[in-house]
């Protein structure tokens, strides 16, 4: 359990009230920082920090990272957080380092998790869907950390071998069909198409790119087409920030020249398939790609997504393909977006129809370049927590009464970051959403 100090809490409050002019609002963000801290974060006695992800006792690579997100807000006023924020990257390393195609582990090699899964498990692995932003949210997180503290107590040995077996994964997963041995399949009750890949677990056909393949998207559902394209504009800035860490930190020549090989090859693939002709005939980012053609016009709820891509510093919030895709996305048009009596936003084929996710809700905040859809985002997220005060997986759009998920630390840690922003809390190194206004 990590402790927040009072009189940090305090000083949050009262700026988001100050700022807002509800208490209410700054009562939800201390209770949900407080509740992270205490009931999700466990530091350990070797330094490392093991994060969970609520209701689910294990620890996502990339729930973790966006979990403790708020806190490199929070850094100036509490320097004492920098162990902590640290801890979770040294943890990050060691479990890439035993398998970088994993996206959950356990604390300790207990062989809890999905053991029955036809893929390699080792014991401290809880799932091993290969998700591409599962290697990418620790090295933004370090980056940001470098960038906005000055803190590289994360860059040791360690990191070294993590990024070594990213750049390693992510060159094989470039030709998915011809140099990769990933294979998944999942048995019994959830052996869905969501849960499981076909073709014996290869997964659909796809012709090389430039980009790298991911075999499940952020919300654990499996691709449809193979390339994520959200997934791979956070990867190849991964790659950018990794090629930099390497020459000043590392001083490794061969590392960042791999990495920059990289974030050429997927920005490439990017700009020649990851646009495609939207319904109202402009061109839009699509979702996924195959490589022959094949597109999938959707988002996902979770992040990396398309809605996310200036929150997370891929494109600017005024790029013309990105607005359109906006437009799209945020309208019937997206088969996933979902309005009712009590909300409208975007869902996900991995939740129930009619169902938005708070998560989504709070990028689309991120997203907005006016502080009046900041805070009627902000309200509306208060308003739709079905009676419990914490933010869901999703709920439905005329009854916040039925949600998915009781306890979801990420989307409380959204909606914390949503409101951080909305107060003027800013991040350094140019990770910052600077076209957002402060209200």
């Amino acid at each position: 359990m990590a402790q927040l100090r009072a009189d940090l809490l305090g000083k949050v409050s009262a700026r988001i009230t100050e700022v807002t002019g509800r208490a209410e609002i700054a009562d939800a963000v201390t209770r949900f920082l407080r509740n992270t801290a205490e009931t999700t974060v466990s530091e350990q006695p070797d330094g490392t920090t093991f994060v969970i992800t609520g209701d689910i006792p294990a620890m996502w690579l990339r729930d973790s990272a966006a979990q403790l997100k708020p806190l490199l807000y929070l850094l100036d006023d509490a320097p004492e957080l920098l162990s902590l924020l640290n801890g979770l990257l040294l943890r990050h390393w060691r479990y890439i380092s035993i398998d970088p195609y994993a996206n959950a582990f356990n604390l300790e090699p207990n062989g809890h998790g999905h053991h029955s899964d036809r893929t390699p498990m080792d014991p401290i692995v809880w799932e091993r869907k290969w998700e591409i932003d599962s290697l990418t949210y620790g090295i933004d997180f370090a980056y940001t950390l470098w960038k906005s503290a000055g803190s590289t107590d994360w860059c040791e040995t360690t990191f070294r071998v993590a990024a070594a077996r990213i750049v390693q994964t992510f060159t094989t997963e470039q030709d998915h069909e011809h140099r990769s041995s990933y294979t998944f399949r999942r048995g019994g009750r959830f052996a869905s198409g969501r849960n499981t890949l076909n073709r014996h677990g290869k997964g659909r056909l796809t012709r090389p790119t430039g980009m790298v393949w991911s075999a499940f998207r952020p919300s654990d559902d499996a691709c449809e087409a193979g390339f994520n394209v959200p997934g791979n504009f956070y990867a190849a800035q991964a790659m950018r920030q990794l090629a930099e860490i390497a020459r000043e930190l590392l001083h490794d020549d061969n590392l960042a020249a791999d990495a920059d090989r990289l974030q050429r090859e997927m920005s490439d693939g990017l700009a020649d398939h990851g646009t495609v002709e939207g319904p109202g005939g402009t061109e839009i980012f699509a979702y996924e790609v195959d490589g022959f053609g094949g597109s999938a016009l959707l988002d996902d709820a979770n992040v990396p997504s398309l809605l996310s891509l200036p929150y997370l510093g891929c494109v600017g919030v005024d790029d013309p393909v990105y607005q359109a895709t906006r437009k799209f996305l945020l309208s019937p048009r997206n088969q996933y977006y979902f309005q009712g009596s009590a909300a409208k936003g975007i869902g996900s084929p991995h939740t129930p129809r009619d169902h938005v996710w708070p998560i989504a809700l709070s990028v689309q905040g991120l997203t907005a370049t006016t502080a009046q859809e900041q805070a009627e985002i902000i309200a509306l997220l208060l308003d739709t927590t079905g009676g419990t005060g914490m933010m869901h997986e999703s709920f439905h759009v005329d009854d916040p009464t039925k949600f998915t998920r009781e306890w979801f630390s990420w989307a409380n840690s959204m909606f914390c970051e949503l409101v951080l922003v909305h107060c003027g809390y800013r991040l350094g190194g140019g990770r910052s959403p600077d076209y957002l206004p402060q209200a």
